[in-house]
C-alpha cells in the first residue's frame, strides 16, 4: 500500500499545475484542527481511520497548517502528548547531508508517519470542487470519504484533486510521510519538518470556471508602451479599467503605462472573466498587472530597458514557533524589514515561497529570483553517484517540480529571473528543464549556477567568491573554472583544459570547452550567495558592493542569509533559548549552521543588517568641502525623498535644516553646498558632526515619512592623529610601607607594576590582551580558515604574562614584561610607560611580536591575533557607558560603516549583542573618549587619538565557554577592554579568509590613551 512512499514517479491522481490567484468562487477554508497519530513506518495506522464512522477521538489535536515535530503530540513510544523538540522524533537539522541512508530511492522501514483526519461540513455549491494543499512534507496520499484521489511529492509546491465533495457531512483523511523518495530532492540546508504546513482548501469550480490563466505584459522602454496579452483555459474577456482596455483573452493590446519595477512596483488591477453560455455559472480572477521587459544585452541584466542591479538576501522561510509556517502578518514584517533595509531582491532559496509572499512582492515591490524545490546536495558523500538530475530515471520528477513552480508563480511580476535548482551538480535533465523554460516562458532568463559550464544557464553565477576573484569576475578575466567546491565551482589556473566529456566523479571536475569559457565570460555575473551571515558579521560588505558597482558585468547579489533558523524551547532553568542542531540528540546533525541571518530567530535586526543597509543605500551621501550625492541605482531616479541636515556638538543638536537637491537621475552624482560654515564650527566646538540624510517624503507601504534611506557624515574637529605632550601632574614616590607605588593619581603594585587604584577608583590591570572569543567565522568551514582552532591549539586563549622590570624614569613609571603561550616560542615583548598628566595618568604602550607567529616550527602554522589592546578589571558599580565614536551597536574594522559618528550611551548590559551562540561582540572602533559612571565613581578614558572597547560582566574566556547567553553569569565586575585593534569579523565560516587588509599586523606597534578618575 505504500510502495508509492519509494517511486521515481512525482505522484499520481493530481490536476495539472496551474496559476495561482485569488477569484470569486466559493473557497472553504479547511485549516483549523485536526485529529492526528504518529506512527513508526509507512503503514500509519492502518486502513481503518479512512472509514467515516472510524472513532479518532483518542488522536492528538493537530493545527493545519504546522509541522507535526514543532507541535505537542503523542510520541511513538506513548505517554502523554507532549513537545518533542531536541529529540530524533523532533525537527532535525542537516546541512548537506542526508538524515536516512543515500540509498534512492529508498527509504528507511522506520519512517515516521502521520495519518490526519478531518470532518468537515460543505455547503452547497461546491459541487464540482477542487482540494488544494499548498504545501505538505514530504509525501501525501489522500482519500475523501474513503475514497483514494491520489498522492504527491514536493513538498514546497501545491498539488490539487478533483474532490467529489457532497453536500453535509464529509472526511478527509490524510497520510503524511517524513521520509520518500522525494526526500532525495530536498537537501536544502535547513530543518527536516514534515507536516501540512501550508493552507488546505476546497474551491468550488462552477461549470464556466477559469482553470488558467498566464499574462503576458510587456514594456517597450523606447515608446512607454505596455503590451498586454492574457491566454486563459477558456472564453473570457481581460477589464483593466485604469487603462481603457476590455478585451478577450487571447487579444493584444498596446497603450501607454507606467512599467513595474521593485523601486515603483506599478500594478494594475483587473479581471478575467469568464465569457460564460447564457445562465452558466462563471469565474472571475483577479488581475494584478505590471508590465515590464527583462532581458540581457551585451552581456547585462536590464529591465525596462535599464541596468539593473540586486541588492538582494536569500530567504528561506522560518518562525522560531511554527517553522516554514508563515501566516501573511509574518510575511509583511520580512518585506518591511528588508525595504527598510535598502533590500531590493529576494531569492527564495531554495523553494518556491507560500503564494501570498509573491503577491506582497509584487505589490511592496522587490525583484525575485523564484528556485525550483531542488536540491540534491547530499549526493557529495556518494561522489555524485546516482545524481537524480543525471539519471534518467528521475526525469519525471524533476520536470513535475519545475512545472508546478512556474505554473503557479508564471504572472507575478516581481518574478524576474528562474533558478533551476540549488547545489546540484549537472545532468541531463537540466537541459530538459531549459528547454521546456524556452518554450513556456520566454520572458525571463534562466539561472543555474552549479554547472561549470553553464550552458542552460543565462547567468555565470558563485558562491562565497574572495573579493579578489570577484574583481577579476567583473572584468571577465577570472581563471577558468571547472573544478567542484564545497560551495561551488572553483576557478584557478590548475584546471587543465578538457576536451569534451564526462564529469570525473574522483575529482569532481567536468569538462569545460573553449566555447563555453569564451560563453561564460560573455555572460552577465550573478552573486548567488555572498557574505555568510552566521554570527558576528559578515564583514566586507562594503568592500563588495564597490566592487559590483565598479562593474556592469555584476548584476548584484544574495547574502546568505535572511533569517537565523533557530527555535524557541524552554531552556534547563525554564528561560527559553534558541534550540539549533547541536541541540538535537541526533547524528547526522548541521550543528550551529542553522543560524546564518541578518535578522534573529525572532525578527530581530543584528548588526549585520545595520552594516547591509549601508552598503545598499541607494545614494551615496559624502561630506567634505561640498556634500556630494551620488545616485547609485541605474533603473530609477530618486524621487520621493527629502534631504536634511543636523549639526550637533557634545551629543546635542544645535541647528539643523531642509537641503535643497534636485531629484537625482538615475546614476547621477550631485553637488551641492555645505549649509553651515565648517571651517569656522571645527575649532570652536568639542564633538562637533555634520550628518545629511536622505528620508522619505511621504508614507510608503514599507515605511512611514520620515524613514532614513541613506545618510553621510562629517566630523568637524577631528583629532591630531599624533599624541599631545603631557601636562605637568602631581606625582608621589614609592611607598616601601604598603608596598605600593603612588604615581600622579595612580596607585601601583610595586612588583608587577599593575595598577590597583585610580583616584578613588580599584583597579585591576591592564594586562596585555591579544585573545577573543571566537566568532563562527573564525572557527572557519571544517579545517578551511579554522583561526580559533589555531589560537586553541597555540595557547593563544591561555597566555601567561611575566614582569621583567618596574622602574621610574624621567617622571614616569615604566612596566616592561613579556606575553607569550605555554609551550610555543613565540610571544610579545611590551612596555608600558605611565606618565602623570593633571588629575589623570598617560599610558603608552608599545608592542614587538618575536619568535615565529608564522610558518611555525610545529605544524607550520599561521598564528593571526584576534586583538591588541589593554584589558582592566573594574568595579561592578560601573554600569553606564557614554562615548564618542561609532556606534550605537557593534562595529568592527571590516564592518563599521553602517554606523554612525556620535555621542551615545547605553548600559553595559545593552552593550551586549544577544547572539544564540556567545562569541566576540559588542566591540566600538574609532572611539574618541569613553566615560563609564555608576553611583559612587567613574573612569573616563581618552584616546591618542582613538582606540577600540568592549565593556561587559565576563571576559572573553567566558564567553568562549559559554554555550548558550543565559550560561554567562555576571562576575561582579566590569571587564574593559581598551584595544590598538581587534581584526575583522569576515565571513569564513562559508566563505574566504579574513582579508590581509583586516588583520592585525604582527609588528612594532605603539598607541597611547589617557585615564582619569573624575569624581562621581
Amino acid at each position: 500500500m505504500s510502495a508509492y512512499v519509494e517511486s521515481f514517479a512525482p505522484g499520481a491522481g493530481r490536476r495539472r499545475p496551474r496559476a495561482d490567484a485569488p477569484s470569486d468562487a466559493s473557497v472553504l477554508s479547511l485549516n483549523g484542527s485536526w485529529r492526528f497519530r504518529l506512527s513508526p513506518t509507512a503503514a500509519g495506522s492502518g486502513d481503518d481511520f479512512l472509514q467515516d464512522g472510524f472513532d479518532d477521538s483518542d488522536w492528538d489535536a493537530m493545527p493545519v497548517p504546522s509541522h507535526w515535530v514543532l507541535e505537542e503530540f503523542t510520541p511513538l513510544a506513548g505517554g502523554p502528548a507532549r513537545s518533542m523538540r531536541g529529540t530524533e522524533e523532533g525537527p532535525l537539522y542537516t546541512n548537506t547531508a542526508y538524515p536516512i541512508p543515500l540509498d534512492p530511492p529508498r527509504v528507511p522501514t522506520e519512517n515516521p508517519t502521520g495519518d490526519y483526519r478531518l470532518t468537515f461540513d460543505v455547503p452547497a455549491g461546491f459541487e464540482r470542487a477542487v482540494l488544494r494543499f499548498q504545501g505538505v512534507d514530504s509525501c501525501a496520499k489522500v482519500w475523501l470519504n474513503g475514497a483514494e484521489l491520489g498522492w504527491s511529492t514536493g513538498s514546497r509546491l501545491p498539488f490539487e484533486f478533483d474532490a467529489p465533495v457532497r453536500t453535509g457531512r464529509n472526511v478527509l483523511a490524510v497520510r503524511v510521510h517524513r521520509w520518500s523518495a522525494g526526500t532525495y530532492l530536498e537537501d536544502q540546508d535547513m530543518w527536516w519538518l514534515p507536516g501540512i504546513f501550508r493552507d488546505v482548501e476546497l474551491i468550488a469550480r462552477p461549470a464556466g470556471a477559469v482553470d488558467d490563466h498566464f499574462v503576458h505584459a510587456d514594456y517597450d522602454s523606447s515608446t512607454g508602451l505596455g503590451t498586454l496579452r492574457v491566454d486563459a483555459s477558456c472564453p473570457a474577456v481581460v477589464e483593466i479599467p485604469e487603462l481603457g482596455i476590455r478585451i478577450s483573452a487571447g487579444e493584444t493590446v498596446s497603450v501607454p503605462v507606467e512599467p513595474w519595477s521593485a523601486h515603483r512596483p506599478r500594478l494594475y488591477l483587473g479581471t478575467l472573466r469568464a465569457d460564460g453560455r447564457p445562465g452558466e455559472e462563471t469565474e472571475t480572477v483577479a488581475l494584478a498587472v505590471g508590465f515590464r521587459r527583462v532581458e540581457i544585452v551585451d552581456g547585462v541584466f536590464r529591465v525596462n530597458g535599464r541596468p539593473v542591479t540586486f541588492h538582494g538576501v536569500n530567504r528561506h522561510e522560518h518562525h522560531p514557533d511554527t517553522g516554514r509556517t508563515l501566516d501573511r502578518d509574518t510575511m509583511i514584517r520580512d518585506i518591511e524589514l528588508m525595504k527598510r533595509a535598502n533590500i531590493d531582491a529576494v531569492r527564495t532559496s531554495h523553494y518556491p515561497p507560500h503564494p501570498e509572499f509573491l503577491r506582497l512582492c509584487d505589490e511592496y515591490g522587490l525583484w525575485v529570483v523564484l528556485e525550483v524545490d531542488l536540491e540534491t546536495h547530499g549526493f557529495i558523500y556518494a561522489g555524485w553517484e546516482g545524481n537524480p538530475p543525471a539519471d534518467a530515471r528521475w526525469r519525471d520528477a524533476l520536470m513535475d517540480r519545475l512545472h508546478r513552480t512556474v505554473e503557479r508563480d508564471k504572472n507575478h511580476p516581481s518574478i524576474v529571473v528562474w533558478s533551476l535548482a540549488n547545489e546540484s551538480w549537472v545532468g541531463d535533465a537540466f537541459g530538459d528543464m531549459r528547454r521546456w523554460l524556452d518554450d513556456r516562458d520566454p520572458s525571463r532568463p534562466v539561472l543555474y549556477e552549479r554547472d561549470p559550464r553553464y550552458r542552460d544557464s543565462d547567468f555565470a553565477s558563485l558562491m562565497y567568491p574572495s573579493l579578489e576573484l570577484l574583481e577579476q569576475i567583473g572584468r571577465r578575466e577570472e581563471p577558468r573554472g571547472g573544478r567542484l567546491g564545497m560551495h561551488g565551482i572553483v576557478f584557478d589556473d590548475e584546471v587543465d583544459r578538457e576536451v569534451e566529456g564526462d564529469t570525473d566523479a574522483a575529482t569532481h571536475v567536468i569538462a569545460v570547452t573553449d566555447a563555453d569559457d569564451a560563453r561564460r565570460r560573455s555572460l552577465p555575473f550573478l552573486l548567488v550567495e555572498y557574505a555568510h551571515a552566521m554570527g558576528n558579521g559578515p564583514g566586507s560588505l562594503q568592500d563588495y558592493q564597490r566592487i559590483i558597482e565598479a562593474h556592469d558585468r555584476l548584476c548584484g547579489g544574495f547574502v546568505w542569509e535572511w533569517i537565523d533558523h533557530g527555535f524557541t524551547v524552554d531552556g534547563l532553568d525554564g528561560q527559553p533559548m534558541i534550540m539549533h542542531g547541536d541541540d538535537v540528540d541526533y547524528e547526522p546533525r548541521g550543528g550551529r549552521f542553522s543560524l546564518h541571518g541578518l535578522v534573529f530567530s525572532d525578527r530581530t535586526p543584528t548588526p549585520g543588517l545595520v552594516e547591509l543597509a549601508k552598503a545598499y543605500a541607494p545614494l551615496e551621501i559624502t561630506v567634505d568641502g561640498v556634500v556630494r550625492i551620488r545616485h547609485r541605482r541605474q533603473d530609477a531616479d530618486a524621487a520621493g525623498l527629502a534631504f536634511r541636515w543636523t549639526l550637533e556638538t557634545a551629543g546635542e543638536i544645535v541647528d539643523s535644516g531642509a537641503l535643497a537637491v534636485p531629484v537625482p537621475a538615475a546614476g547621477e552624482a550631485i553637488e551641492v553646498a555645505l549649509p553651515v560654515d565648517v571651517g569656522r564650527m571645527g575649532g570652536a566646538a568639542a564633538d562637533a558632526v555634520l550628518t545629511v540624510e536622505a528620508a522619505l517624503v511621504s508614507d510608503e507601504r514599507w515605511a512611514p515619512a520620515g524613514h532614513v534611506v541613506a545618510w553621510g557624515q562629517r566630523v568637524l574637529d577631528e583629532p591630531s592623529p599624533t599624541p599631545h605632550p603631557p601636562t605637568p601632574g602631581t606625582r608621589r614616590r614609592w611607598s616601601a610601607a604598603s608596598g605600593a607605588l603612588d604615581i600622579g593619581p595612580g596607585v601601583f603594585d610595586r612588583m608587577t607594576g599593575r595598577m590597583l587604584r585610580l583616584g578613588d577608583l580599584e583597579i585591576d590591570g591592564p594586562t596585555l590582551d591579544l585573545y577573543r572569543a571566537p566568532t563562527e567565522n573564525d572557527h572557519g568551514q571544517g579545517e578551511t580558515n579554522d583561526l580559533a582552532s589555531v589560537w586553541r591549539k597555540t595557547a593563544l586563549d591561555r597566555l601567561l604574562h611575566r614582569i621583567d622590570e618596574v622602574v621610574e624614569d624621567a617622571g614616569s613609571l615604566v612596566v616592561r614584561g613579556r606575553t607569550a603561550p605555554r609551550t610555543h616560542p613565540h610571544g610579545v615583548d611590551w612596555t608600558m610607560r605611565w606618565t602623570p598628566d593633571g588629575d589623570g595618568l598617560v599610558l603608552e604602550t608599545e608592542v614587538d611580536f618575536t619568535g615565529p607567529w608564522a610558518d611555525t616550527p610545529y605544524m607550520h602554522r599561521d598564528i593571526l591575533v584576534p586583538r591588541l589592546g589593554l584589558l582592566f578589571g573594574l568595579p561592578g558599580q560601573l554600569g553606564e557607558v557614554t562615548w564618542f565614536g561609532r556606534g550605537p551597536g557593534e562595529t568592527y574594522a571590516d564592518s563599521f560603516e553602517g554606523s554612525r559618528v556620535g555621542r551615545f550611551a547605553a548600559s553595559v548590559d545593552a552593550l551586549q549583542t544577544p547572539y544564540p551562540v556567545p562569541q566576540e561582540n559588542g566591540n566600538h572602533l574609532q572611539t574618541r573618549w569613553l566615560e563609564l559612571r555608576g553611583a559612587h565613581a567613574g573612569l573616563r578614558v581618552d584616546g591618542r587619538p582613538l582606540f577600540d572597547f568592549t565593556a561587559r560582566r565576563w571576559t572573553s574566556h567566558d564567553l568562549a565557554r559559554a554555550g548558550k547567553p543565559h550560561e554567562l553569569r555576571d562576575t561582579g565586575r566590569v571587564w574593559l577592554n581598551i584595544d590598538h585593534a581587534q581584526q575583522g569579523v569576515g565571513s569564513a565560516s562559508v566563505g574566504p579568509a579574513l582579508p590581509e587588509q583586516y588583520r592585525v599586523p604582527r609588528e612594532r606597534t605603539a598607541w597611547a590613551v589617557r585615564l582619569e578618575a573624575p569624581p562621581a
